[in-house]
């Protein structure tokens, strides 16, 4: 290449001006924060769990399961908080998804337009409410109301396992506090799956009601399968919110430390939150790292589910 071209190629570049540089610099700066900002969320995350997994090491440590010496058992311990949380949470979320998915349908394509935003608006209103007052309502006003609804399920249903055993009152059972979880996830399911069936693409309806599709099988065929990952995804995030709920089911539920079904009897159950925060403002030492370590187990088992609800939900996009 000559010198000359060498000129007029230097001649025809556009100049790097101060609003350039500018523009460039602020650039720079936004991908910083940006990639900081993600990288914070994983510094969190692994702040937490370093956290949990070194204060929870004295109870480990201390067991009779590591030890060989006499002393409580880390796992007799932990493992019917464990079944407790996830019984009421499953018991939760099977009360409240069919509930939600309804009212969602009905607010995206049943109801009139107004009612439909007057409802979203209650729903979302129902999501901010704060979990004690949930359980001021369940423990004073529900429980009461429920006693005669769980009388004729043991008289009738008694041989089923859920249903069994023997209820007193006040029936402060998991069954109670499981109905108080899942009017407390029914919000946030209910909101989720509403923006999702609204983005049900209105040409495939359209095609389907052409086609003779009644107004149910047009939901069924093209509406249902469309949000279904979001349904899950909803789910999960109610399942989150019933894992780790404190202060309604502390407020509710008679503790007890068992692996029993009977959901009907008093003082059998108890979730690891509740467990923590009953506990929490007395223990010391060995206790309170036991606790760190309960919720340990929490943070993990959550952390599973999310990666098992991603997993579901990456599988059960619409189908192309």
């Amino acid at each position: 290449m000559s010198s000359t071209d060498v000129e007029s190629d230097a001649s025809t570049a556009p100049p790097r001006t101060m609003a350039t540089s500018g523009r460039r610099f602020g650039d720079s700066i936004f991908s910083a924060l940006s990639i900081g900002s993600g990288l914070l969320i994983f510094l969190t995350l692994a702040a937490v769990a370093i956290f949990l997994t070194t204060e929870s090491m004295p109870a480990v440590m201390a067991s009779s399961e590591f030890s060989g010496s006499g002393g409580f058992s880390l796992l007799e311990t932990t493992l019917p908080l464990v079944f407790g949380t996830v019984l009421a949470a499953a018991i939760a979320l099977v009360i409240a998804i069919p509930i939600a998915i309804g009212i969602a349908l009905f607010i995206s394509h049943f109801a009139p337009r107004r009612m439909a935003a007057g409802l979203g608006y209650m729903i979302d209103l129902l999501a901010a409410v704060p979990s004690v007052v949930y359980g001021l309502w369940g423990g004073i006003w529900l429980v009461p109301k429920l006693e005669p609804l769980y009388v004729i399920l043991n008289s009738y249903l008694g041989w089923i396992p859920l249903f069994g055993g023997d209820p007193t009152a006040p029936m402060r059972n998991l069954a109670s506090a499981s109905v108080v979880l899942a009017v407390m996830v029914l919000p946030i399911i209910t909101a989720v799956s509403r923006e999702v069936f609204l983005q049900t693409p209105r040409l495939q309806e359209e095609a389907a009601l052409a086609l003779g599709a009644t107004r149910w099988e047009t939901i069924r065929t093209v509406v249902l399968p469309f949000g279904r990952g979001g349904v899950v995804a909803a789910s999960m995030l109610g399942l989150g919110r019933a894992l780790g709920e404190t202060m309604a089911v502390l407020m509710i539920l008679a503790p007890g430390a068992t692996f029993s079904l009977h959901i009907l009897e008093v003082g059998r159950h108890q979730s690891i939150a509740a467990n923590i925060a009953s506990k929490q403002a007395e223990a010391s030492g060995v206790e309170m790292s036991l606790l760190i370590f309960t919720g340990l187990v929490l943070f993990v088992l959550t952390f599973i589910i999310n990666a098992i609800a991603r997993w579901i939900v990456a599988r059960s996009g619409p189908q192309s």
